[in-house]
């Protein structure tokens, strides 16, 4: 009944196209809106990012690295990644419990998914982009060996990192749900 009613008001605006055309897409639009919706993933903190990399099938071993992450509250949390993955895939696709991570989904909007390196590691690390220093710049607690986990993907040489996650991060989301919070 609907569908009829849109056609009827797409009809002087198609007049022109070939018929068989609009019948088609008509059909391709009606059908996907009655496709199975798509699953929703677990919330992690604040975010409601799905993976970033569609893998199909089990991972196989070749090409795993080993990434540990210490926690704002000193937890240590230990994840395999796939070389040329962020370290800021690694914490969405697996699910690791750190708040607030990753707001901008990786677009280098935010300095939400700051880690901070050892030396000798951050040393060996790729050149810092003038974007990612912008957005360091916004970081709370930057050191001399902060990076964003969106800019620095992982390689066999990596295996067994491990990274701190800083104390505190700049996060708005955090003031509105406070402020939220509060009227109730």
């Amino acid at each position: 009944m609907i569908a009829h009613g849109i056609s009827g008001l797409l009809r002087p605006l198609l007049s022109g196209l070939n018929a068989s055309k609009i019948r088609f897409i008509y059909v391709c639009a009606v059908t996907e809106q009655h496709s199975a919706p798509a699953k929703r993933g677990s919330r992690r903190g604040f975010s409601t990012t799905h993976k970033l990399q569609d893998a199909p099938g089990e991972p196989s071993s070749a090409g795993q690295v080993t990434v540990h992450f210490i926690n704002r509250d000193g937890e240590r949390l230990t994840a395999t990644a796939k070389e040329g993955e962020s370290l800021l895939e690694v914490v969405v696709n697996q699910n690791l419990a750190i708040d607030g991570f990753g707001a901008c989904e990786g677009t280098l909007a935010c300095s939400t998914c700051h880690l901070i390196f050892e030396k000798n590691t951050f040393q060996k690390l790729e050149t810092v982009s003038d974007e990612e220093l912008d957005m360091l710049d916004l970081a709370y607690g930057l050191t001399e060996t902060s990076r964003l986990g969106c800019q620095v993907r992982m390689k066999k040489w990596m295996d067994g990192l491990t990274v701190r996650v800083p104390m505190d991060v700049s996060d708005i989301r955090r003031q509105l749900g406070a402020g939220e919070q509060s009227k109730q």
